[in-house]
Parts: C-alpha cells; structure tokens; sequence
C-alpha cells in the first residue's frame, strides 16, 4: 500500500513590527480542495475557541453571544483589517462560505414539515402571521422611503442600498450571504459586506436589545410569566448539559447497514438543491432575473417532499435531523460571514448606514410596543417577543427570548410561532420577496418600492382590524 505523505508548514517570521505568521502558499491558494478544507478546519478552530469563550466569559454569558459571532469577531481580529495574522486568501475563501452555506439551511426547511390546516389554526397563527407580515412590510417600506428622500440624494448611495435592512435583520447572516452573488451580478459588490454587517447589527439588536425589553417588560407589568426580574436566569449556568439530562435531538431512521441516518437526510437536501439548481438556470434563461440559489433550493425541498409524502420513504425523514444539519451550516456561515465582512467598505458607507440602522432599530422597538398589546388577545408580550427576536436576528434568536421569558412554554406563543413558520418564511425574512428587493429596487427605484411595501403595510392593519385581530384589549 502506498501512503501519501502531506506536510503543512508554518512559517514564523520576527519583525521590527512583530510577529508574522507566514501560510504556505499552495494551502492558501483559494482555488484547491486543500485550501477549502484548510479554511474550513480554520474557521472551525476559532468557533471552537468562540465556544471557550461563551462558557467562560461572563459578559458573552450575560448577553447571550453565540459562539458563532464570537468567532466571527476573531476571524476579523485577526485578519487583514485587523492584526494581519490571516491572509487575504483565507478570508476570501470565508466570504464565499455564506452563499453557499444557506442554501444547505433553506434546502430542507419545508422537508418533513407539515403544512398547517389554516382553517383549523386560523384563530392561533393569524394574529402571528399578521405581525410577522406587517412588521415585516414595514422594514422594507421606510428604510427604503428614507434612502429615496434623504440618503440617495445627499450621499449618493445605491438605490439598492436599503435592501440591506430587510436582508440583514429578518433575513440574517445566511440571507445577507446568500445575496452576495445577487449584489455582485447586479454590479454592486459593496452590498454584500453592508448586508453581512446590517445582520451583525441585527444579531446584537435582537440578542441585547430582546434582553433589556425582557427585564423591562418584567418591571412594567407586561409579561405574563415572569413576575420579577429575579427569575430571568436564562441559561448562564450549565451550558454543559449534564448526562442525566440530555435528550437525543434526532432520530436514526434507518437501519446503518442501508445507509447512514445523516447520510440519507444530506442526500435529500442534495437533491433539492440540484432541483434548485435547473429552476434557478431556466428563470434566468426564459425570464431573465438573476435568482439567487437558495429560494429556489428550498421550493426544490418543497418538491421532494411532495414527491415522497406518498412513500415509504417519507417514514425515513426526521426533521430533528435536518434542523441539526441546518444549525451545523448556520453556525459556520455565521462565523464566516462575520470574519469576511470588509472594514473599509462598512466605514465607506458610515453615516449613512449608521442612520438606516438607528431608524430600523427605533422603529422595531415602537412597532414591538405598539402592535403587540393589539395584535395579541392574551400573552401579547410573549407572543410579540418571539417575533422580534425574528424581525431582528433570525429565528433562534427569537425562541431563545421566548425561552427566557417563558422557559417552561406555559403560553401559546412557540407552537403558534411554529404553526406560522411554513406560512411566512418561503416569502419573507430570506424568502422569494426577500431575494427580489434588490431586483425591484433597480427595476422600480427605491421611493416606489418603499410606497408599495408600504401600502401593503396598511392594508395588512386594515385586514387585522376587518378579521378581528387588532384590538386594545390589552394596553402597553
């Protein structure tokens, strides 16, 4: 047998200026399998190291960061904007990760769900979908009025810039990734890196901000779980789980003999992204939009699902185990995306992002207090924080506000949450609307589109208050 011998060597070189780590430059070379594998085991050891630091200092304890962001954090720290330590070529190769990364976390998202009867959940998930949609409306809407009035005649910004809130907060870092290729295409590149930042901003936005409107909802009244902000603990101690209480999070379907659990659920989300693939290339060629692969991966899981729901093969599905292999890849395009996010591009763009994201923030905070008490008939708070968690980072986020502001889920606010998941995330917050703002803004101009979202916005109250679902039963 013949072995094959590989050696990796790191050079250290002492500097006036310091010390600098050399990479050799086959390894880094972005366009090898090797340098692939190289950047990933890179990545992995800074979220590794991102984890360490989650578990033992008390400040990313207290605030919830995920070990993601963290080793985002220290991906540009060390970087090229930072410290220098990393290459260029190992942060391009990050940047390319998020693209690519989300499709495997929207390819098995309506895999193994079931399709809620509306007519027998109607009363629970509308009030949901109502605020999900209109809040949703609404970040689109006036960031975009703001950029047509004010940011695009005085800074000159591009009209697709303020796409980049909706694509950021509601979408997260996996939209905002996803739409870098979109951005490119659309001969904008700065539009990725503004979108991975909006999402960075969105992140603390939902994490920090979600935990300061916790404790003062606690004061004021608001939650119907919480008395007192002693009992907001969060999970800042055993973050380890301990074996007597952990519980498997998915289910082996099929005998290892035949073929790996994991195996079989990775080669499903293969072929909707290979369905992904030819809907995204016939769009192109007969309609002449530029789609990014991810929505289209996800309808291909739509109709894998269709397509084994009357087989015995649908036996074999666990959506546990697609949630854990999207949990995987969110974690790494977090991390990646965060690492590969350019400095001089963010800072290029300052004042006037900095205002869109002040204006997004503010007016989040006021939808959350306004709409809540009236969209919601009981548990308004609860059920509002859960979606605010969403509108502003992604959906984790806003099950782990509702898990700290009900932690043994004695409100209806996650299962109604759930129910509405398949009815509002193939358009919005990274869906088929999401993925067209940019195409809409270059087609329509930014002050048509922010009017149209708009309207749509008040149409949506008009329909909540004609159905029902906008009261004052329970005031703020």
């Amino acid at each position: 047998m013949k072995f094959i011998k590989i050696t990796i060597s790191f050079t250290v070189k002492y500097t006036k200026e310091g010390v600098d780590f050399m990479f050799p430059k086959d390894v880094v070379t972005a366009t090898s399998l090797d340098s692939l594998l190289f950047s990933i085991s890179l990545l992995g050891l800074l979220i590794f190291i991102g984890t360490i630091l989650r578990l033992k200092v008390g400040i990313f304890k207290r605030l919830f960061i995920p070990a993601s962001l963290i080793a985002g954090a220290l991906g540009i720290i060390l970087g090229q904007y930072g410290l220098g330590i990393l290459p260029k070529e190992i942060t391009d190769t990050w940047g390319a990760l998020p693209g690519r990364l989300i499709t495997v976390v929207f390819a098995p998202m309506l895999m193994g769900m079931e399709i809620p009867n509306v007519k027998k959940v109607w009363n629970k998930i509308a009030p949901q979908l109502y605020f999900s949609y209109i809040g949703d409306f609404i970040q689109i809407a006036i960031p975009f009025l703001i950029s047509a009035l004010i940011l695009e005649p005085i800074w000159k910004v591009n009209v697709m810039f303020a796409s980049i809130v909706e694509i950021g907060w509601a979408g997260g870092h996996g939209t905002a990734g996803g739409m870098i290729d979109v951005f490119n295409a659309m001969n904008w590149p700065d539009g990725g890196d503004l979108g991975l930042t909006s999402a960075t901003v969105g992140l603390f936005m939902g994490i920090v901000g979600g935990m300061t409107i916790i404790n003062y909802g606690v004061r004021k009244g608001y939650t119907s779980v919480l008395k007192s902000e002693d009992q907001i603990k969060g999970d800042i101690k055993g973050d380890i789980i301990p074996h007597s209480r952990r519980k498997a999070n998915s289910m082996g379907t099929l005998n290892n003999d035949i073929v790996e659990s994991y195996a079989f659920h990775l080669a499903l989300i293969g072929i909707a992204i290979l369905i992904g693939w030819i809907m995204q290339a016939l769009i192109e060629n007969y309609i002449g939009i530029e789609m990014p692969l991810f929505p289209m991966a996800m309808i291909g899981g739509l109709i894998v699902q269709l397509l084994i729901s009357k087989t015995e093969f649908n036996e074999a599905v666990d959506p546990q185990t697609f949630q854990r292999i999207q949990g995987m890849a969110l974690d790494f395009l977090i991390a990646s995306a965060v690492a590969s996010i350019s400095i001089p591009v963010v800072v290029k763009y300052g004042i006037p992002f900095l205002i869109l994201m002040v204006i997004s923030a503010v007016l989040l905070l006021f939808f959350f207090f306004w709409a809540g008490p009236r969209m919601f008939r009981t548990n308004w708070f609860e059920n509002a924080i859960v979606n605010y968690g969403f509108l502003s980072g992604v959906a984790a986020v806003g099950l782990m506000l509702l898990r700290v502001s009900d932690p043994h889920m004695e409100t209806e606010a996650g299962e109604s949450f759930a129910l509405r998941t398949p009815l509002f995330e193939p358009l919005l917050g990274g869906g088929l609307i999401t993925s067209l703002l940019p195409v809409f803004a270059v087609k329509y101009g930014s002050l048509k589109v922010g009017i149209a979202f708009l309207i749509l916005s008040i149409l949506g109250l008009i329909l909540a208050k004609v159905t029902g679902f906008w009261n004052n039963t329970e005031k703020a």
